[in-house]
């Protein structure tokens, strides 16, 4: 291997074009191929602004052109040349550098490379278990460059624009008191205080909201959180959030000053125009409308509520579910041509979801085909027609159940519908605000409230009253923002006196023991001037992997764990020393 000595790099291998012909030029890089075309050897350089062709001629530099000879890929280079046009015929329009080449006339080889277990490619057949084990060759992948280079730019915008709306960049800990609310949290033990334990944060909640008690008034952070909970596409045991909350603030004003956020964001980042102001709906027009809290709300197909129509037939599953206090609800599935496997298929796919079952009519030429059909009365099927806004080749889709059951099922058929008739959004980007969600929901596990968003999340004040007796009828002043059926953010106006934080302890059945230890020195702080406040969380992490149009986050996050959380690259979880478990006063007890 040669020393780079006093060679210094002039150009990125990516912005050479034809204005820089004839200039002297050093690049450095790693040999994405090479070729030899009858004694004259051609090599494509790649760094990360992208590839560009250096030719070695045995006529200029018999040296280098030697040396040249033993290059394979992914070997670093650097090399001296001069630029110059190609020539003619022989430009390569799929590459940004591809009017010009670089006629080497010196080269060093800084390292040499073993073969890669993949192509350092765009697209790549290798699985994620290879990809992940060997990610820094992964990254080497031009894709993985752009998804990152996009998520920096994403990062520094946000930066910058909470910055000029005078938000402050404030730094909390990462070593926290672990708090019986959300999943489970990473605990770090204390060598300094045997037995004692840290905890990771899940959130930086409570920090926020003494900074707005400390009168910062608005803070931010793009910052990393950690929560231990099983994991999918869009979970990670470390995740990175972009963080604010606001003093003297109601739901408007942190709603309004995100989607500016967001739009700015779109508009610097992808060129993507965010029409505002973003659509909002209440939790449970969302439930009704597209059967969940997470809608995707780019494309038709909405739930309707049949239930004063169906009362009336003479299908006893319909007029039962009806009379008993359930929903009768369905779909319209525009235009839709679904062979009989596959309307088989989603009634097998309803019952998977919880439903009884999935009746289904096809509207032809002579009216409805279906084997419910003989039930219904023309003046009742033109009713369903109208409520369904259905047209003649449509096929309609019924869920008679409970209201949670039929809103579950058929929001899940939607989807499903979607890919078995390839709709296509409207948009590329849908976004939608719920706002009005439920403060708490009954855990029958755990045979008591829990909080839908967390414990410091102020109720409405209409609804303030109920909160003693009739807690699972509270609403909260809670609100998250969905993009194309995934939920970015949340957030919440915050309680910000004690005597009400307590009122929410009490109605979650949290002892007033344990309150006082965990929660001791932040209902102290609420007694000491806290300001109205509020905020929101963005995840960060599947904002940028919808930006790029990723399935995964793991591909938006440099070193991303598994679904079991490890880290393929290095190891860890690893076993550690038994004089480190000692040094800590731990046992293990396997």
């Amino acid at each position: 291997m040669e020393p780079l000595g006093d060679w210094r790099r002039t150009h990125w291998l990516g912005e050479l074009r034809p204005h820089h012909v004839g200039e002297e030029t050093v690049l450095m890089g790693w040999v994405k191929s090479r070729r030899d075309h009858g004694g004259v050897v051609f090599c494509d350089l790649r760094d990360r602004t992208g590839v560009a062709q250096v030719v070695f001629d045995p006529a200029s530099s018999p040296e280098s052109h030697e040396k040249v000879k033993q290059v394979r890929t992914e070997w670093v280079l650097a090399v001296k040349g001069r630029v110059r046009r190609r020539g003619e015929g022989l430009e390569n329009p799929n590459l940004a550098t591809g009017e010009i080449e670089v006629l080497t006339h010196e080269v060093k080889v800084l390292n040499r490379s073993d073969t890669p277990p993949f192509p350092i490619e765009d697209e790549t057949e290798a699985s994620d278990q290879v990809r992940l084990t060997h990610r820094h060759l992964d990254l080497r992948r031009p894709k993985m460059y752009r998804n990152l280079y996009l998520r920096h730019r994403a990062a520094h915008f946000v930066r910058s624009f909470l910055a000029s709306e005078g938000f402050l960049d404030l730094e909390t800990p990462f070593l926290t008191l672990s708090t019986p609310e959300g999943a489970r949290d990473y605990l770090v033990p204390s060598r300094m205080n045997p037995g004692r334990f840290y905890a990771l944060p899940q959130s930086p909640q409570i920090f926020k909201q003494l900074f707005m008690i400390s009168g910062f008034e608005r803070y931010f952070q793009v910052v990393r959180c950690f929560r231990d909970e099983d994991l999918r596409a869009d979970r990670q045991p470390e995740f990175t959030q972009i963080d604010l909350e606001m003093s003297f603030a109601g739901e408007e004003d942190v709603m309004s000053l995100t989607e500016r956020l967001i739009a700015g964001l779109f508009q610097e980042v992808l060129g993507a125009k965010v029409d505002l102001p973003i659509p909002r709906l209440t939790f449970d027009h969302a439930m009704d409308t597209y059967g969940t809290d997470s809608p995707d709300v780019g494309f038709g197909l909405e739930i309707r509520d049949l239930t004063d129509i169906a009362a009336k037939t003479k299908l006893k599953v319909f007029s039962q579910a009806a009379g008993s206090g359930g929903r009768v609800k369905g779909i319209a599935a525009p235009g839709s041509d679904l062979t009989r496997s596959q309307l088989d298929g989603l009634v097998g796919f309803a019952q998977d979801e919880g439903a009884k079952g999935l009746a289904w009519v096809r509207l032809g030429p002579d009216g409805w085909k279906s084997p419910i059909a003989k039930f219904f009365s023309d003046e009742e099927k033109g009713a369903i027609e109208e409520a369904l806004n259905a047209n003649q080749g449509d096929t309609l889709f019924f869920v008679a159940d409970t209201r949670a059951t039929a809103n579950h099922v058929l929001g899940k058929v939607r989807l499903r519908l979607k890919e078995l008739l390839g709709i296509e959004p409207e948009a590329r980007f849908n976004f939608v605000w719920l706002h009005r969600f439920p403060l708490m929901e009954y855990d029958p596990d755990e045979k008591r409230f829990v909080a839908l968003h967390h414990p410091f999340t102020a109720p409405l004040e209409e609804d303030e009253e109920l909160l003693d007796d009739a807690p699972e009828r509270v609403r909260s002043r809670a609100y998250d923002l969905v993009l194309n059926g995934t939920e970015i953010g949340g957030g919440s106006i915050r309680i910000h006196r004690r005597e009400m934080q307590t009122r929410v302890f009490k109605a979650l059945g949290l002892p007033d023991e344990e309150v006082r230890e965990r929660f001791g020195f932040f209902l102290d702080a609420l007694d000491q001037g806290a300001p109205p406040h509020g905020g929101i969380a963005l995840g960060f992490d599947r904002l940028v992997a919808l930006m790029v149009g990723a399935d995964s986050i793991r591909e938006v996050i440099p070193f991303p764990k598994t679904q079991r959380a490890t880290c393929l690259l290095t190891g860890a979880p690893a076993e550690v020393d038994l004089e480190q478990l000692l040094e800590l006063g731990l046992k293990l007890d396997l």
